[in-house]
């Protein structure tokens, strides 16, 4: 466990709780707001009851569920099925990290779905009280020279570095076992320091590269 600047500890935490509690909340409140804007008949009809002879409709097996997750360690790979003609299937593998004490997601690290002859794309999300004055670097271990970034963006969501990793570099992290860290500077100039953890991220990009 790696220590911020100001003395709050980091956790790594799955991607798949907060996305099923969040989807877990949303089907309630929707569910309460339909069942108290549906109107009220006079008199309730029973249903004609269905004839046992009459054949039932089967259920469409055939059907992909329209998002997927596999837990690897420290790691997650979600795939999810996006809207077009023909519906497109995108895949990523992420690791999320949350302050003790607080419900809402710090810093997120994903890789997206490997592309053929091109670099592997690595993108780290952070707060967006950062400074774009030192780049974001990641660490394997302390002895690491390790990777270097600047922010490349930044939405109400938070901001980002992208870095593109070649293949020595997938070959290093893959092996990689242990702790790491990734590194910036906030907005007030403080060193801060996010927990990176390897467990499981070769077993990730292995099932990543698949999809």
């Amino acid at each position: 466990m790696l220590i911020m600047e100001d003395g709050l500890p980091m956790r790594i935490v799955e991607k798949t709780a907060i996305v099923c509690l969040a989807a877990a909340l949303l089907t309630t409140i929707v569910g309460s707001a339909t069942a108290q804007q549906q109107p009220r008949s006079p008199a309730q009809h029973p249903a004609p009851s269905r004839n046992a002879a009459e054949p039932q409709q089967p259920p469409n097996h055939d059907e992909a569920p329209q998002r997927t997750t596999a837990t690897y360690e420290d790691w997650v790979v979600q795939c999810q099925m996006q809207a077009g003609s023909p519906p497109q299937k995108v895949c990523e593998m992420a690791q999320v990290t949350q302050v003790e004490g607080r419900n809402i997601p710090f810093s997120r690290v994903a890789i997206a779905h490997p592309i053929k002859d091109q670099p592997v794309k690595l993108v780290v999300q952070l707060p967006v009280n950062v400074s774009f004055l030192a780049n974001v670097s990641i660490r394997i271990n302390d002895s690491d020279p390790g990777l270097a970034a600047p922010f490349a963006r930044c939405v109400p969501a938070g901001c980002f570095a992208d870095f593109a990793i070649n293949e020595q570099t997938l070959r290093k992290l893959r092996s990689a076992s242990g702790t790491g860290k990734i590194s910036y500077s906030d907005a007030g100039g403080r060193d801060v320091a996010v927990p990176l953890l390897f467990k499981g991220f070769s077993q990730a990009f292995e099932a990543l590269a698949k999809e």
